[in-house]
Formats: structure tokens, C-alpha cells, sequence
């Protein structure tokens, strides 16, 4: 099969590589990719960012969400037949959505929204569980709270700003001039022009921020939450309690903890609990997220969408971080 593929870790490009079709295990299933999604954590595992947190064996084909058709099922297999739409994120030790073909656990698969294109369906499996276990696993939003969503017309905040609205929370976000209109029909209701705003300075008592920018404007955002308010990050610095609750081990942990100690500080100076997510794959979750795409509660936002040998291409425009909403490899 052809498959998108680095050669070692560094600013490397993509390389288009033929690769051996995945063999199945007998829960899992394999799957003809039709489109994949674009997303920070795979230039991050190019540059090597993720290293202490999962290994990985050269060539890699990257890769971290997708939708398809299944086209062969193991043996004990119970939930999904050959010809399935399905769309999914697989689990971290098995990614590779860069490619014809992906072999994938039935644990980490949902049908597809019957209402999404191949290519809607594949911009939705990591923002959207990111999204949901950020908010509704570690924050627990509820009704009438305030959350303020960084990036919000970012591939995560797209999706995050319109769960958060479900939830009925209040949303302030982070947005350009160019961005202002699509959060505003995603629901924001306040929204902070980063380039002449201060966040910190404009908003207060917040029940929760979801960070997706990590550094200082994670750090700013202690300022603008409530004692007893609640940090998501997807781009800050794992800390010692991630550590643990990952079981990375002593040594690895101590690292956390050493790395995330301004942080720590931080979190005891306004009492805060400060999180740092590292998503896990969810089926069931994504039958969730399926649901409300299909009662027509969440709407895919998507900036462009790429030929799959223009890969590296989708890679660079990506890390120039000015797409508004998700950026997509058309595979077939």
C-alpha cells in the first residue's frame, strides 16, 4: 500500500513509501482509508516532541484520525462488518492514517455520521474526543458555567466552542479578525482579538479554560479562572500527576514534574486544578460525538482539503498555524 512515511525524527519531510498492507488481530478490523485529518500532534511526533511519551519504530507512517470502509475483520470481531463507514482515532501504539490501508482495534471504531462525507467524517475523530474529554471527563461543564476556549478558531476550538454551547456554558474564545465570524456562528459569546486584546485582562472568574497554545498563554490563563476552577491543556507541559495516573514511571514522572514546576506553582498561588490531556481513543465516545453530528448539534469546520500526495504540503500549511478549522488528505 502507499503510505506517507518519515525516515527519522526532525524537520524531515514526508515521504510517499510503499509499505506492507497491516495484518489484522482478531479484534480488529482493517480499513481502506477515504480521508485523513491534519493535526499539531503529527509535526509534533515529527520533530520528536513526544519521544518520552510514546516510541516509535522507523519509518513511521503518521497519521491520527481518518475515515473509511471496513474491508476484513478478525476473527472475534462482533461489532462491525465488512463494508462499514467508520471513523476513529486509533490508540497511540497503532497510528498511520497517512496510508491506503490501517489496521485498527473495534474498541477505538464508531460508525460514521451518516450526515458527513468521508472527507467531514475524518476532520472530527481527535478534536472531537479531545474536545469531549477535555470538557466532559476532566472539567464535568455544566450548564451555565463559563469556559474560556483559547484558539477558538483552531481545529480543536472549532469543535470545542460547539460542544461547550451544547453543555449550555457560556464561551469566551481567542480569535483574529479573520477568525471573529466563524466562532461567532459556532455560538462564542465574547470573543478576544489576541493580536490587540489581553485575555487575562478582560476576562474573570472563569470555571475553566481549555488551552490549546500551551507557554505563556497558559500561564496568563491562571489569571482569568475562579478558586476552584479547572485547566485543560493539550500543549503545556505534563506534570507529575499525569505522570503517575499514565504510569510513566519514577524517573519519567520526576522529569514531569521538574519541567511542569512553574505550572505547579501557578495551580497552588490561585488553587486551580491544572490537567494536562493526552487523549485516548474512545468508540463509544465517538457514537456520542455521532449522535450529536447527526441531530445536527456539531458541524464540521474545515479549511482545506488536500490531494494525498500534497501531504507535505497540508504539513507545512498546518504549521503555520492559519487554518481555520481542520486540514484534510483526500486518500481516495
Amino acid at each position: 500500500m502507499k503510505a506517507m512515511v518519515i525516515d527519522k525524527y526532525g524537520k524531515v519531510p514526508l515521504r510517499l513509501a510503499e509499505m506492507p498492507t497491516p495484518e489484522i488481530g482478531e479484534y480488529e478490523v482493517l480499513a481502506e482509508i477515504h480521508a485523513a485529518s491534519m493535526n499539531p500532534i503529527d509535526f509534533k511526533i515529527c520533530d520528536g516532541k513526544v519521544k518520552l511519551l510514546v516510541k516509535y519504530k522507523m519509518p513511521l507512517i503518521l497519521g491520527n484520525d481518518f475515515s473509511g470502509v471496513v474491508t476484513k475483520v478478525g476473527a472475534k470481531v462482533t461489532r462491525f462488518k465488512v463494508g462499514d463507514e467508520i471513523y476513529a482515532r486509533p490508540r497511540k501504539s497503532k497510528i498511520g492514517t497517512f496510508a491506503e490501508y490501517i489496521a485498527i482495534h473495534e474498541d477505538d471504531i464508531a460508525l460514521k455520521p451518516k450526515n458527513l462525507s468521508f472527507e467531514e467524517a475524518a476532520s472530527i475523530p481527535l478534536v472531537g474526543l479531545t474536545s469531549y474529554q477535555a470538557l466532559i471527563d476532566i472539567m464535568q461543564l455544566q450548564k451555565g458555567q463559563k469556559i474560556l476556549i483559547q484558539a477558538g478558531a483552531g481545529g480543536v476550538g472549532t469543535f470545542a466552542i460547539q460542544l461547550a454551547k451544547v453543555m449550555g456554558a457560556t464561551v469566551a474564545t481567542t480569535a483574529s479578525v479573520a477568525g471573529t465570524n466563524l466562532v461567532k456562528s459556532l455560538g462564542a459569546d465574547e470573543i478576544i482579538n489576541y493580536k490587540t486584546e489581553k485575555f487575562d485582562k478582560i476576562l474573570k472568574n472563569y470555571d475553566a479554560v481549555f488551552d490549546t497554545l500551551g507557554g505563556e498563554t497558559l500561564e496568563k490563563s491562571f489569571e482569568v479562572i475562579k478558586r476552584g476552577g479547572k485547566i485543560v491543556s493539550v500543549s503545556g507541559l505534563p506534570n507529575a500527576r499525569f505522570g503517575k495516573e499514565y504510569g510513566s514511571g519514577f524517573f519519567k514522572t520526576l522529569l514531569f514534574s521538574a519541567a511542569s514546576s512553574k505550572l505547579t506553582a501557578l495551580e497552588k498561588k490561585h488553587n486551580v486544578q491544572y490537567t494536562f490531556l493526552f487523549m485516548k481513543p474512545s468508540g463509544d465516545q465517538l457514537r456520542m460525538i455521532a449522535n450529536l453530528i447527526e441531530a445536527g448539534k456539531i458541524k464540521p469546520v474545515i479549511d482545506r482539503v488536500f490531494p494525498f500526495e500534497d501531504a507535505q504540503k497540508a504539513m507545512e500549511y498546518a504549521e503555520e498555524g492559519r487554518a481555520k478549522g481542520k486540514i484534510i488528505l483526500k486518500i481516495r
